[in-house]
């Protein structure tokens, strides 16, 4: 079997109609249908059969399925590497923002774009477990994200570890030191996320590490909401240090918890054991020369 071969089969099983794979690959019918038989002659096995209208796949084909899909990539990876090589740095990057953001991350863009002038790039936001699933599934080549997480078949470069603080409206008279979890669990506490995402976890695990119950009032990913929320004494809240940057001007007071109650690190991911775009390195060597 060649290469061919194996993007023909796959057209196959996700057609699931000669015709309409034949059609997908610019190809007749006759030589298409030719080439699935050749392949199952040269596996001895039975790799497609037909259910009603449709093609399905047998055991063996699932199998090589699964195989061709790989095969198929690592071609197109070693592709883009060789062209990249031959012609320097070009194309488009695609980075995973975690929803409470990096601050500096607009001026290092700023720096990145600069030194090479011809990328383009594709930032989305999201939950920082989501995007790891996005870098597995090589739908964005790099992303920010809170740890801890499973980071399972991803490299990350950690960048720096940020504190967390307790916000309150200018009503409530701040206390003169950095705080603890035990002195703020009996404040109606509004949460900066939604039960299942990263940080609504850290701090309730750091509340249960100590064995305290937080009277927990409600949740809000709405950030601008929240800070509003807090303004009006709807209630207090915890925020990581980055959203307190991002949003200035509130009418808050903002005591630092005490970092061995709660604090977090902030990373750079991609997948491990695969192709990084040249544009990609660049991307990392910035950011580690700048935090590393």
């Amino acid at each position: 079997m060649d290469i061919r071969q194996l993007r023909y089969f796959i057209a196959i099983v996700e057609e699931r109609k000669i015709s309409a794979a034949a059609e997908r690959l610019h190809i007749s019918q006759p030589p298409l249908s030719q080439q699935l038989k050749s392949m199952e002659e040269e596996l001895g096995s039975k790799l497609i059969e037909r259910s009603g209208k449709f093609l399905e796949l047998t055991e063996a084909g699932k199998t090589l399925y699964k195989y061709a899909l790989k095969m198929t990539q690592l071609m197109e990876e070693a592709k883009m590497e060789v062209k990249e090589v031959e012609n320097g740095v070009n194309g488009r990057i695609t980075i995973g923002i975690n929803t409470f953001s990096v601050v500096e991350l607009p001026e290092l863009l700023q720096q990145f774009q600069k030194q090479y002038p011809n990328i383009t790039y594709k930032i989305q936001q999201n939950e920082s477990s989501h995007l790891c699933r996005l870098v597995r599934e090589r739908k964005v080549e790099l992303a920010f994200i809170r740890l801890p997480l499973d980071l399972e078949n991803l490299s990350v470069l950690y960048l720096y570890t940020e504190p967390f603080y307790f916000i309150t409206s200018k009503n409530h008279k701040p206390m003169d030191h950095e705080v603890t979890l035990d002195e703020i669990q009996n404040y109606p506490l509004i949460l900066p996320s939604t039960e299942g995402l990263g940080v609504h976890y850290l701090i309730f695990e750091a509340f249960s590490k100590f064995n305290l119950q937080p009277n927990i009032i409600g949740e809000c990913s709405d950030i601008t909401l929240l800070m509003n929320l807090v303004s009006s004494d709807f209630g207090a809240s915890i925020v990581p240090e980055t959203l307190l940057k991002l949003h200035k001007g509130y009418p808050i007071h903002a005591q630092k918890i005490s970092s061995t109650s709660l604090n977090a690190s902030v990373g750079l991911i991609w997948l491990k054991n695969h192709y990084l775009s040249k544009a990609a390195q660049n991307f990392v060597d910035l950011f580690r020369s700048r935090f590393c």
